[in-house]
């Protein structure tokens, strides 16, 4: 509970801070320049993809195995670091590839290298390593400190539609500075040690199931504006931009909720699987419930949310909120079913085959839809693609006689097959 409080500090910091620059940067770069923004943020948030490897998963659940052991949790921070100063280097590859190439990055490759900068600092985070030894209230206090710095450098320094870049570099310094601080903290508790090839190695191939799931989700959530940005204006990429910013800040409400279980369920199903299915019982009915309940406010409230939060100048965006209304509770169940249940189960092999195919639903779907519809085709194509990531996952834990909201509350909870296998 204490974690879940102190994430809920941060999500509430996410949700102040945006109420306060997202209406003010909205009516300063306009669609256009916010469009821009949102498409190089986007594009970076694939790179930051490829950095993070998935470790806040897969590094996550080891440092909550290892947390009584300084020695291992010196070997997976080298680790962890190590391998991410490694994957920067094809990131920066794919950056200079996409300034070349993409016209709207040739056109303003100022705003594209911001994008990328924002995305290597955010990239570096250590979250991940807090989040495992269940000590959140530190790095949260940290993250509410660098947001609101950079509220007030965005407030003084981004003043004209050409300033768009300026939000990128400044949010990206934040990141810097947080993560610099919370390396500092970690430092005085472990030993320091520069990473071996093998702890790299180790933290790669530890994480490659999860960098194969963010990598997949990635194609139906975090770059659908830079999908939408290669068929349509940047007034129109602003236009979804802002209802989907809407609509992911509703789901962000989720997320304390989600970081405090999956430590705690990692560890649980390895002590006690009827008391791991009682939780993840319990996460799906509250965080279904709340998913319900933030998706019928946003459907009712979209042309108030569009008006005071964007401006009357995004009203187009109002179809496409309705629409994206629909990702909070979709979202919840896939959570709880997936990353809450499978992974500690050991289920990866079909969890990321389901987000697999749903990322190329989701492309599939975009290409028909975004150029005849706009931002409402995008929007389409996301909803569908993350209904079907949910019903996927139901039937086939129900398939497997493993479905947490029917386990644990008599009998016996199955073995899944991947983990005989295994032992």
């Amino acid at each position: 509970m204490q974690n879940i409080v102190a994430l809920y500090g941060v999500q509430a910091a996410a949700y102040v801070f945006p109420l306060i620059t997202v209406p003010y940067l909205a009516r300063v770069l306009g669609p256009e320049g916010w469009g821009k923004v949102a498409m190089a943020q986007a594009f970076g948030q694939y790179l930051a993809i490829v950095v993070e490897y998935g470790f806040g998963l897969s590094a996550t659940r080891e440092v909550a195995r290892a947390r009584d052991s300084l020695e291992r949790r010196a070997e997976l921070l080298a680790g962890v670091m190590g391998a991410k100063a490694l994957l920067a280097l094809p990131a920066v590859g794919l950056a200079w590839l996409a300034s070349r190439r993409i016209a709207a990055f040739r056109d303003d490759p100022l705003v594209l290298w911001a994008g990328v900068f924002w995305a290597l600092a955010s990239a570096f985070n250590l979250m991940w390593y807090f989040q495992g030894l269940e000590r959140m209230r530190f790095v949260a206090a940290l993250d509410v400190g660098a947001r609101a710095g950079a509220v007030a450098a965005i407030f003084l320094w981004v003043r004209a539609p050409e300033d768009g870049w300026k939000v990128l570099i400044l949010t990206g310094t934040a990141c810097v500075f947080s993560m610099s601080l919370a390396l500092n903290v970690a430092y005085r508790e472990v030993p320091f040690r520069l990473p071996t090839l093998r702890e790299v190695w180790n933290a790669l191939r530890t994480g490659w199931n999860m960098f194969v799931f963010r990598g997949a989700v990635s194609l139906y959530t975090v770059g659908n504006t830079f999908i939408l940005g290669l068929f349509a204006v940047p007034q129109v990429v602003g236009y979804y931009a802002g209802a989907e910013k809407i609509s992911r800040a509703l789901v962000g409400f989720l997320g304390p909720v989600s970081q405090a279980l999956y430590p705690r369920l990692s560890h649980l199903v390895g002590e006690s699987r009827a008391e791991a299915a009682r939780l993840a019982r319990l996460g799906l009915g509250v965080m279904g419930l709340v998913g319900l309940a933030l998706g019928l406010s946003a459907f009712a409230l979209a042309p108030w949310l569009v008006r005071v939060l964007l401006g009357p100048d995004y009203a187009p965006a109002v179809p496409a909120l309705r629409i994206l209304a629909l990702l909070p509770f979709l979202v919840a169940l896939s959570n709880v079913l997936g990353i809450q249940w499978m992974l500690p189960l050991g289920l990866e092999r079909p969890f990321n085959t389901i987000i697999l195919v749903a990322g190329i639903l989701n492309l599939s779907l975009a290409v028909l839809l975004a150029p005849p519809l706009a931002q409402v085709g995008m929007a389409c194509a996301v909803v569908a693609a993350e209904a079907s990531v949910t019903g996927s996952m139901y039937l086939y834990l129900r398939m497997r006689a493993l479905n947490p909201a029917a386990l644990g509350r008599v009998g016996r909870i199955p073995v899944p097959h991947e983990r005989r296998s295994a032992s």
